[in-house]
């Protein structure tokens, strides 16, 4: 098979930005980086998608997940359209596809990898699936790389809340657990205790423990829209940290095997009014 006949590798949910707990490229970033963010973000959230299908054998998203990494470095031209989008951003912005290729890395593990150890290896998982996301936005931008020590701890925060949120539809859904065996063993529970319709006592324990770490990261990413020169992403920033800390909030008080613990319309609102005070 020629190289221009390969077929699309890509595989949508249904899932766009809109799905997402935090605004991703919304009108506050000024409008000429928001098609840039967009493209970043259909790019992972097709990569995300392969990683994820429950249709296709490990061998199969790694296959696929390799022509998107081709065509985003240029040694292919098909298979990819969203990588290929990117590709031609990057190129127009001068921004590094070296943010895209990190989150292959957790995407390459979640076809591989359903269960983590300890608290370092989600760590690692994290510093590729969500770390890069705010690097990119951060030198899209053209900001200072100071700020990617906050933006690291914000960008932790948010995908761990996330794993908490969806922590017994991973397993359902797609075998998969992220919460550290370390942890469960810890606290006397176990992964199996994920599929009961409420938590127990050890699986609370695990939560406030993470909770604990997140309230750290938290704290440290209160820095970032201080030290953010752009005031548009100033506020954005600003807005996700609050909703950041409004729902770990709601994890500490609310049993996410119960059902999902998500945000409000209200969540939004408070953390957009305290951002702009913040930066008034």
């Amino acid at each position: 098979m020629n190289e221009t006949d390969i077929p699309n590798v890509e595989i949508w949910s249904g899932k766009g930005r809109h799905d997402e707990n935090f605004p991703v490229g919304s009108i506050l970033i000024a409008r000429k980086y928001r098609d840039p963010i967009h493209r970043f973000y259909a790019f992972a959230r097709n990569a995300d998608d392969i990683a994820d299908s429950p249709a296709l054998s490990p061998q199969d998203k790694l296959d696929r997940l390799a022509v998107m990494e081709n065509v985003l470095l240029g040694s292919g031209e098909s298979g990819s359209p969203s990588a290929l989008a990117l590709r031609a951003s990057l190129a127009e912005t001068g921004v590094t596809p070296r943010h895209a290729t990190d989150l292959l890395v957790a995407f390459r593990q979640d076809a591989v990898k359903s269960r983590y150890a300890t608290i370092d290896e989600l760590y690692y998982y994290c510093n590729y699936s969500a770390l890069p996301v705010g690097r990119y936005v951060l030198d899209l931008h053209g900001e200072d790389h100071d700020c990617y020590s906050p933006s690291d701890a914000l960008c932790m925060s948010l995908q761990i809340l996330n794993h908490m949120q969806d922590c017994a539809k991973d397993l359902t859904e797609l075998d998969r657990c992220y919460l550290p065996q370390a942890l469960l063993d810890h606290f006397g529970t176990s992964v199996a205790d994920l599929r009961l319709p409420a938590e127990t006592p050890g699986l609370r324990r695990v939560f406030i423990t993470l909770l604990d770490r997140i309230d750290r990261m938290n704290h440290a990413a209160s820095e970032l829209p201080e030290i953010v020169r752009n005031r548009r992403l100033r506020l954005e920033t600003g807005i996700i940290h609050g909703m950041a800390k409004r729902l770990a909030r709601r994890l500490v008080r609310n049993d996410p095997l119960a059902g999902r613990v998500g945000l409000r319309k209200t969540d939004a609102i408070f953390s957009t009014i305290s951002a702009l005070f913040s930066i008034i």
